[in-house]
């Protein structure tokens, strides 16, 4: 979801590379999780990241500005807007209401088949 970007001398460049091979992608469940997750990957400047931060993605793994492995949304509602692209079907505010309760007390396993954190609810707690 690089809209913003659109018109922007890299934007096609860009928009190519994304769609050159596989792609994963992600939500992530943290109080902090986009300020976590963007000091992880590390600067959007690859030259940057290699200097200032070379044990980050984009330090370890970027090869320009436009090929610079990882994307991570810059606010909140940049995350609603990118979460709503890649998962149609998930309903944040239903997760807030019912998973994120039990997400905090730890009520998940992992679900590796589908690479996805899941909450455990009423009747597989029963089960296990």
């Amino acid at each position: 979801s690089y809209r913003e970007h659109a018109g922007q001398f890299f934007y096609q460049r860009l928009v190519e590379f994304m769609a050159s091979g596989p792609m994963w992608a992600y939500i992530l469940a943290h109080e902090n999780a986009i300020l976590l997750w963007r000091s992880l990957m590390g600067p959007t400047k690859v030259f940057r990241a290699r200097n200032s931060m070379p044990d980050s993605i984009r330090g370890a793994y970027g090869l320009t500005d436009t090929r610079n492995t990882t994307h991570g949304s810059d606010s909140p509602a940049s995350a609603s807007r990118e979460i709503a692209f890649f998962f149609p079907e998930f309903n944040e505010q239903l997760w807030y209401q019912q998973d994120e309760p039990r997400l905090r007390c730890g009520q998940v396993y992992y679900n590796a088949k589908e690479r996805v954190h899941c909450v455990f609810r009423d009747e597989e707690t029963e089960l296990a």
